[in-house]
């Protein structure tokens, strides 16, 4: 597996990353097999993974909690980012909340949860609006000073937060979506992570399973499945982006490949700087992601991947919280 280096303090992570959110929350089945999940983990490191996602607020909590048990005798193995600031630890209750107050009582759950004595890298999950980021920023330079983190991130931040952040502090990683399901950084984010030296961590690299050719329809999706409630998947909407797919299975059968590891192969070819956590729970799903590592599209390829038009319908029902 093909490295990468998060910003300029030099967290080096493996290319293809993991996101264990829907192991425990959000998605069809999370929650449900505590065992499959360790192993899909266990296996992720025989392959050369090193980068895991969670946050507290998958669960909430009980993500943290299964990574915890995953890495116990093999913390040394794995680089951990995790995430604060969606929930309130003072109310109890979900709420955007990046007081410094905030951090520290996030920051020590997390560590206990997760039982360890650091972070490899600590991310603001959504921006408060309520409190500046350089008052946020100052508490998490305070943490990489204690050892407590080696360093911090924000997730779905504008260009103007990202910037006044990094005067306070180095941002080590911006993480956002981006994939073939969502090109939005492409026009000021992308530019002004790499004028400053920020990596990028997309999440949803696979467009929340829909550019694995997997979903045509919603009936296989639990009632609490959060992509029902997506504008993308719904109605109309999912019939127009199918479209996407076809177009994405089409190369993926010159390749002889699987969708999904077409997707991935593309967003790799968007730059080194790049280190996608596709989610998954399954081993299976794991190897096939992990062997985008070594797929090589063409230029004609990548070209006409380029091409496919955006999907129809916004990335959440509320997009008040992005972008932020």
């Amino acid at each position: 597996m093909k490295k990468v280096t998060l910003g300029t303090n030099g967290i080096e992570v493996s290319r293809l990353g993991l996101g264990c959110m829907g192991m425990s929350a959000f998605y069809t089945g999370a929650g449900q097999d505590e065992a499959g999940s360790i192993a899909t983990i266990h296996r992720a490191l025989e392959l050369g993974v090193t980068f895991f996602d969670t946050a507290e607020m998958y669960g909430p909590y009980e993500n943290e909690k299964l990574l915890a048990k995953a890495f116990k005798g093999r913390r040394h193995e794995a680089i951990i980012a995790t995430k604060f600031g969606t929930l309130n630890h003072h109310t109890n209750q979900r709420q955007l909340d990046g007081s410094p107050a905030n951090v520290r009582v996030s920051v020590e759950g997390s560590l206990e949860r997760l039982q360890t004595d650091y972070i490899d890298l600590y991310y603001q999950h959504r921006m408060d609006p309520d409190v500046p980021i350089e008052d946020t920023v100052g508490a998490l330079a305070e943490l990489i000073a204690e050892g407590k983190i080696r360093g911090y991130g924000l997730s779905e931040a504008a260009p103007a937060t990202i910037r006044r952040a990094h005067a306070v502090h180095p941002v080590t990683a911006l993480q956002t979506e981006y994939s073939l399901w969502t090109r939005d950084p492409e026009a000021e984010i992308l530019p002004l992570l790499r004028e400053l030296g920020i990596g990028f961590v997309p999440y949803s690299p696979l467009g929340r399973g829909f550019l694995t050719g997997t979903i045509r329809t919603l009936d296989a999706l639990d009632e609490t499945d959060f992509r029902r409630l997506n504008p993308r998947f719904e109605g109309e909407n999912l019939q127009a982006n199918i479209r996407i797919v076809e177009h994405v299975d089409a190369v993926a059968a010159e390749l002889g490949a699987k969708p999904g590891q077409v997707a991935l192969a593309w967003l790799l070819a968007q730059g080194d700087d790049i280190a996608p956590i596709p989610g998954t729970k399954r081993v299976k799903y794991l190897e096939e992601n992990v062997a985008a590592d070594t797929l090589i599209l063409s230029a004609d390829q990548l070209a006409s991947l380029d091409a496919v038009a955006a999907p129809t319908g916004d990335r959440y029902a509320d997009m008040s919280g992005v972008n932020r």
